[in-house]
């Protein structure tokens, strides 16, 4: 027994010295420390990026990152990092990369997939609208207003209410006809996916007021679709024209071959599609007030289908289809429905869910009743005249604290102040008001520390932002110490080219042209024609002859090797055999034949360029490693490549 149990603590021993840990040292720069975690890291990282197995070798990929390293430790030493246009470049990539961390997945996810449910569904409903202002607190007789007005639409129907009460100012009574998602403000948009047909919702708020619902039906969405439509209105100045008649005659030159597209714009009296030829925005199931010109549109089957003429409220129509977009995939449409979801109202239910983790995490404290009583004494009704300021000697005092940093009474203060002209000519009770900002200021102080200290708390965002820091750092660095370097050093350039002209030679060249084809046949007439001694130009008009494009000709200068050459061409002057390559016939006009010689600088000046700046760098890297001294930790590198074997 006591053998096996020494046997299982050595494995286990044995396993966690193998696994690298978060504090062990890989290598050190000019002594300061670089992780084994951070190697293996970008290491599999970049895995997948290479593109033979030699680039896997873990001690040449190291010999790399220990000269980035190098490149980044220089780079700091020159001041680079304290230059004002990287500081502000990397500024606005660490604003954009915070907010995909700031967010709480669970609820993003929950949010994309409940608006894909709402997006490919439609529902049909009625409201009834008390209008109230969005800075109103004391809301309970609007509520029971409303309730009462739910009652009578239940039981005396919606158009019987509607002819009683809307007055189209403080009440309003609606058909919104059929709907989806992202259509209205999301309170809204919830209460009607989430009321049974047939119901009536109960009351409920948005910053219009307080709505409810009843909803009439629900189905799937029609998707959406682009039409072209002309249109002659019911309503003519001109009493010689009959509408009907008129349709009836642009729909007899459409059944006579004229274009749909002149047609609008000479006849169509829709002014703001006409010049179009009749293009009109995409159209999704419900959007459209005429239900007979959306019921056509969407009857459409294939692009360019034109439909016969018919009646709606506004005229008479004949449409043609552009394109057609059924219900899409979730997949396919998950990344755009983030974006919606993130930029929509909806966001704020996301932010609250991080801030309930967040408080807990950073262990919030809140000291709100009395701070609040505090700020209620010297509000005053020069708030609403956007003439309040923050008091000179406001009253110290500790309103949050998250962590060890506390947020105080001033801090609110100027808050308010920023937000004064929400509150113009507004007489708002004090005590609702400041409980109203004071949630939206807790947030706004819980993200924001969140935000400050996300480096430190997200080990994903920490290395994606030290990525960029550092790549940015070493893409400045490189710039100045070789790229600029080697192409302005026109006498080191020079030399560099005559010390290695065996690098930068011509192999054998033909200059030539290459007629291609698909058919044996005509090439075997294209090198008849070339035997007669017929120019390539004049071939190319016999063979291509009535608009068929049956031969291409390609003239150029070829180097041996070159991928448009067939492997067995024979460098001779004159009319070659035919060729099959790349699985088309060929024949090619050889006009000289170019011997193989060394190139000028100039003819070789994009590789010398590359090379010399090879050469510049690796003597560089040379020197950066002894100025700055690399020592690597032979036992954990051991660790690091038994990790990322067993790994791979």
């Amino acid at each position: 027994m006591k053998l096996l149990v020494t046997i299982v603590c050595f494995c286990f021993t044995f396993l966690a010295q193998a696994q690298v840990k978060k504090d062990d040292v890989l290598f050190t720069v000019a002594g300061d420390a670089i992780m084994a975690s951070e190697f293996v890291r970008v290491y599999n990282k970049n895995l997948d990026l290479v593109k033979d197995e030699s680039q896997k070798d873990i001690d040449a990929y190291l010999e790399l990152f220990v000269n980035y390293q190098l490149k980044v430790k220089e780079a700091r030493r020159l001041g680079l990092d304290e230059d004002a246009k990287y500081i502000g470049e990397f500024n606005n990539y660490k604003t954009q990369l915070t907010k995909n961390f700031m967010s709480d997945n669970k609820v993003t996810d929950a949010l994309v997939k409940e608006a894909y449910d709402r997006t490919t569904s439609d529902v049909k409903v009625s409201h009834i609208l008390v209008r109230l202002d969005e800075s109103v607190s004391d809301t309970l007789a609007v509520y029971n207003k409303v309730l009462k007005l739910r009652e009578r639409l239940i039981n005396d129907g919606f158009e019987a209410v509607k002819k009683e009460v809307h007055d189209g100012k403080t009440i309003f009574a609606e058909d919104l006809g059929y709907f989806g998602g992202f259509k209205m403000v999301y309170p809204f948009e919830t209460a009607a996916f989430n009321t049974p047909v047939g119901e009536v919702s109960m009351p409920f708020r948005t910053r219009f007021g307080y709505h409810v619902v009843k909803v009439f039906e629900k189905r799937q969405s029609l998707g959406e679709v682009t039409v072209a439509h002309i249109m002659i209105s019911t309503k003519q100045n001109d009493s010689t024209v009959d509408p009907e008649a008129r349709i009836n005659q642009i729909y007899k030159k459409l059944e006579q071959g004229e274009k749909f597209e002149s047609l609008a714009k000479q006849f169509s009296e829709d002014k703001s599609s006409s010049k179009k030829g009749g293009v009109l925005t995409p159209i999704v199931g419900g959007q459209l007030r005429a239900k007979e010109f959306e019921d056509v549109a969407f009857s459409l089957e294939k692009k360019d289908d034109v439909s016969r003429p018919f009646k709606t409220d506004y005229g008479w129509h004949i449409v043609k289809l552009i394109s057609k977009k059924g219900i899409q995939p979730f997949e396919e449409v998950k990344n755009e429905l983030e974006n919606k979801v993130k930029r929509d109202s909806r966001s704020a239910l996301i932010n609250s869910a991080l801030v309930k983790k967040l408080m807990t995490k950073y262990k919030v404290k809140v000291f709100k009743d009395e701070g609040l009583a505090f700020m209620e004494t010297i509000l005053n009704d020069g708030f609403f005249k956007q003439s309040w300021k923050t008091p000179k000697d406001i009253k110290e005092g500790v309103l949050i604290t998250i962590r060890d940093t506390q947020v105080s009474y001033k801090d609110f203060a100027d808050y308010l102040m920023s937000n004064l002209r929400k509150y113009n000519n507004q007489l708002v009770d004090y005590k609702a008001l400041l409980t109203t900002e004071f949630d939206a200021f807790l947030e706004q102080q819980v993200l924001k520390y969140h935000e400050d200290n996300l480096e430190f708390e997200n080990e994903d965002f920490a290395f994606v932002l030290k990525e960029y820091r550092d790549g940015l750092l070493l893409f400045d660095l490189m710039e100045k110490e070789v790229w600029n370097a080697a192409v302005k050093d026109s006498v080191g350039l020079e030399k560099f080219y005559n010390d290695n002209t065996s690098n930068y030679v011509w192999r054998d060249r033909v200059d030539a042209v290459i007629f291609s084809s698909a058919s044996k046949t005509t090439i075997e007439t294209v090198k008849t024609e070339l035997q007669k001694d017929i120019s390539a130009e004049n071939i190319m008009v016999m063979i291509n002859k009535d608009e068929n494009l049956n031969v291409i000709s390609t003239a150029n200068t070829f180097e041996e090797s070159d991928q448009v050459l067939p492997q067995d061409f024979e460098f001779k002057e004159g009319v070659s055999n035919i060729y099959k390559h790349n699985e088309s016939y060929h024949v090619i006009l050889v006009n000289n034949v170019l011997p193989a010689k060394k190139k000028t600088i100039e003819e070789a000046r994009g590789k010398v360029i590359s090379d010399y700046q090879n050469y510049i760098e690796t003597n560089w890297v040379k020197l950066l490693r002894e100025r700055f001294g690399v020592e690597v930790n032979k036992r954990t590198l051991k660790r690091v490549k038994k990790q990322i074997l067993k790994n791979n």
